[in-house]
């Protein structure tokens, strides 16, 4: 089984910056796709970006040229980086893990985007 452990959430004002990280532990084989996804109230979970184990990348139009997905295989890590936040970008942001075992999801970290 694959333990996600989700930081960097918290209260932004708009125009900030704010870092997401997702570390992964526990029975790793062979990660593939790690990806973020955000859930903002009433609405479905979307993805946001999403890395390969060969680094490719993708986003959300409403993302692309202010996120930045990246990570670090050595550590089992993704990251999100977010610049230039919009309240619009306030959301429940959820980590996923795709590997050789399964998908994992991790818990939730709430991002606001407010003055």
């Amino acid at each position: 089984q694959v333990q996600l452990v989700v930081s960097g959430g918290g209260l932004v004002q708009p125009g900030g910056s704010l870092r997401l990280s997702c570390a992964a532990s526990g029975s790793i084989s062979r990660i593939n796709t790690m990806a973020w996804y955000r859930q903002a109230p009433g609405k479905q979970r979307e993805l946001v970006a999403a890395i390969t184990s060969t680094g490719s990348r993708n986003y959300a139009d409403s993302v692309k040229g202010r996120f930045t997905i990246s990570r670090d295989n050595a550590k089992n890590t993704v990251y999100l980086q977010m610049n230039i936040l919009k309240p619009e970008n306030t959301a429940v942001y959820y980590c996923y893990v795709a590997s050789i075992v399964g998908v994992s999801w991790g818990q939730g970290t709430q991002v606001t985007v407010s003055s």
